[in-house]
């Protein structure tokens, strides 16, 4: 029996489970990382959400005259044509509201895309040419058609950012590669600097066209009507659909050309996609309000500072932080300036600049 007990050895140790006393505690499984941080960052969109409200109501109460947030609210659900005050915020400040929610959620997915899609974190909406071609149509616009509206400027800025994607693109085609990353913004800096100079030899013949473009060319949400935001609306509403879904793509890109063909991915098919959703998106956005900068490029780095790199969570927290740093930028210029006020594309640039060097310095931005 001894020798049976030598060569079996020891008896195995009780398990835990069976240690503990009957009735003792129990512990609950803990959940999985991915549970907590999808958790984090789904309550992280919630705040997002309160934050834009938040500034919407700002940019609808605070101007040049302060309007009572009771009067806002009176606004919105009891609505008095008699009361001065609600005149104010209807006719003026809610169309000016509705452009900014519109752009600034545009350019921040836009943003997002170019970024994803040329793998360049410096890179913005207006690396295509967008902001250049805008700028020429509306300019040829007030100069040959004599158009000197916004509802007028919409469509001709927008056809205008369309042609010089297009252009663009077909420039970075060309060659064995294709449009690489590195040859669409090679043919971005060429054809916006081209349109750029066209645009310019026509302002500096003709004063009064300049004197009308000027306040467009900085970016403005002041004068604008309910009507342009509806005119741009379609054409923002599928940009901003085939934007969010390009959340996967996006990832699959970062990964390489190499290893996203490896993982069955069409590369031309999807920059060909990408492109297409940040025309859309930031031609809407220069038809709206004008070349905005600074938007497009900070908000992307500001939400990857607490997302990180994974494009399905960048591309909705920009959508709601573009436009809440736009209509506070636009609160800003109203603010500093009164009874004037300090156009939002100035205020952007202001604002926007610091932010960003202050990320890049820090090191928060995550590699695409």
């Amino acid at each position: 029996m001894n020798v049976l007990r030598a060569r079996s050895g020891p008896a195995p140790a009780p398990a835990a489970a069976d240690a503990a006393p009957p009735g003792g505690p129990v512990r609950a499984p803990r959940p999985a990382p991915g549970r907590d941080r999808t958790a984090v960052l789904g309550g992280g969109l919630v705040v997002a959400v309160a934050v834009l409200a938040v500034a919407v109501v700002l940019s609808l109460a605070v101007g040049a005259k302060s309007v009572p947030l009771g009067t806002v609210l009176d606004t919105v659900f009891h609505h008095d044509s008699g009361d001065a005050d609600q005149t104010i915020v209807t006719s003026l400040r809610l169309p000016r509201t509705v452009v900014g929610l519109l752009a600034g959620a545009a350019l921040g997915l836009a943003g997002t895309v170019m970024q994803g899609l040329t793998r360049n974190p410096l890179a913005d909406p207006g690396l295509l040419g967008v902001d250049a071609g805008a700028s020429l149509a509306v300019v040829t616009a007030i100069s040959v058609f004599g158009i000197t509206s916004f509802t007028g400027y919409v469509w001709f800025g927008f056809v205008g950012a369309a042609v010089a994607a297009l252009l663009v693109h077909f420039v970075g085609s060309l060659g064995r590669e294709g449009a690489t990353p590195v040859k669409l913004a090679l043919a971005g800096a060429a054809v916006s600097a081209g349109l750029t100079s066209l645009t310019t030899a026509v302002l500096l013949t003709d004063t009064a066209t300049f004197d009308r473009f000027r306040f467009w060319e900085v970016g403005s949400l002041a004068g604008r009507e309910l009507s342009v935001a509806g005119q741009a609306g379609p054409f923002l509403l599928v940009g901003a659909v085939c934007a969010l879904g390009s959340g996967r793509l996006l990832n699959t890109l970062s990964l390489g050309e190499d290893t996203a063909r490896g993982l069955g991915q069409n590369i031309a098919a999807a920059r060909v996609f990408c492109a297409a959703s940040v025309v859309l998106l930031c031609g809407a956005a220069t038809a709206l309000a004008g070349p905005i900068g600074f938007v497009g490029l900070t908000v992307p780095h500001i939400v990857r500072s607490f997302t990180g790199p994974d494009h399905r969570w960048v591309l909705p927290y920009s959508m709601l932080v573009a436009p809440a740093l736009l209509l506070v930028s636009d609160v800003v210029g109203r603010v500093v300036a009164r009874p004037g006020e300090i156009q939002v594309g100035i205020v952007t640039a202001v604002l926007g600049a610091p932010v960003l060097i202050a990320l890049v310095r820090r090191g928060k931005q995550a590699r695409l």
